[in-house]
């Protein structure tokens, strides 16, 4: 069954249209609510964890519409996703307390992880505690805290209702699409605006940034179908974008090649990826294939689509080597390729 994923940047009114501890300076954290007995307990423990975390939040306004953000170290760098900020000639922060705009300067960009940092000067704005999302367990009650359709400061709950998923989001305006590696699926409400914001377990942990909302194919969002990027891979790329404004180790497998998506003349059905240009010493070259030739398979794995591609090469290691079956000049060829790492932005 397949799923339409949508960007949850925009609002309707906008302003024009490895784990381990990575650098992070920590808020202090909503206490543990341990066993939760009765209604009373349960109200108690959202209302501590709200508390605690939610002055970490913001709204991030840009003349391309709104989005959120999370408070990642009390530097003033803020973590939200790449396509909240894809394209902005302009950029506010917005505590989720309210006040005057400030204005924010983009640090760095991760398109393929939808990762993006913003800073703000003088801000004080207290940083949030990021949690390890390997550990997060199917069942487990989260919150999600941002500014959907721009009202900053809201929050929903919900559980979480898979972890380890592979999503695809397709290009939005400047934002070229990306593969989000070991999502985070939860039932809790995301809406337009909640893009960049906060993904929060009741001790008070950011274990995602909430980035996609599946589509019913009818251009309406299912109910209850959210996508976060987990904490773990924020906690792997927001040191590079900080230090250096790009991310130098992806930890994500590649091909080393620009690819462009191929069409039966046939049927109009989408019949491979074809390589438009391979990276000299990548894996590609290394391994002897060239322009004009056509991606059909991957470790076994069909890849007649350009996601298709992308989900296949997610779900494989910088290193590994794999089958890479092709077509060229009408003859189809199976190459053994060692995988090589997608750059950064």
């Amino acid at each position: 069954m397949l799923l339409a994923l949508a960007l949850l940047a925009g609002c309707s009114g906008g302003g024009g249209g490895d784990d381990g501890d990575k650098g992070t300076t920590a808020a202090p954290s909503a206490p543990a609510v341990g066993d939760v007995g009765t209604a009373t307990d349960l109200q108690d423990a959202y209302v501590r964890v709200v508390a605690a975390v939610l002055p970490s939040v913001v709204q991030i306004n840009t003349d391309q519409g709104e989005g959120s953000g999370v408070v990642y170290d009390d530097k003033g760098h803020i973590v939200t996703n790449a396509h909240v900020v894809a394209g902005a000639r302009r950029l506010q922060v917005v505590p989720s307390s309210g006040g005057s705009p400030l204005d924010a300067e983009l640090v760095g960009v991760f398109n393929a992880g939808d990762l993006a940092v913003v800073k703000v000067e003088g801000a004080n704005l207290p940083p949030a505690t990021f949690g390890d999302s390997t550990e997060l367990k199917v069942g487990q009650i989260v919150l999600a805290m941002g500014s959907p359709l721009g009202l900053s400061g809201s929050v929903t709950n919900g559980i979480i209702s898979a972890t380890g998923r592979t999503v695809t989001s397709s290009r939005q305006g400047a934002f070229p699409g990306a593969t989000i590696t070991d999502a985070v699926q939860t039932s809790a409400a995301i809406n337009p605006g909640n893009s960049g914001g906060a993904l929060v377990t009741l001790d008070g942990r950011v274990v995602g940034i909430p980035t996609l909302a599946a589509g019913t194919g009818s251009g309406s969002l299912a109910a209850g179908i959210g996508f976060a990027i987990p904490s773990a891979s924020v906690r792997a790329v927001a040191p590079q974008l900080i230090s250096s404004g790009k991310v130098t180790q992806s930890g994500r497998a590649a091909l080393n090649v620009t690819i462009a998506q191929t069409f039966s003349t046939a049927t109009g059905a989408p019949d491979g990826v074809a390589i438009v240009s391979v990276v000299e010493g990548g894996a590609a070259d290394r391994a002897g294939l060239r322009a004009n030739d056509v991606v059909l398979e991957v470790d076994g794995r069909s890849t007649l689509t350009t996601t298709a591609l992308a989900e296949v090469l997610a779900d494989l290691e910088v290193g590994q080597t794999v089958p890479v079956k092709i077509r060229r000049n009408g003859q189809e060829a199976t190459v053994q390729v060692k995988l090589g790492e997608l750059p950064g932005d």
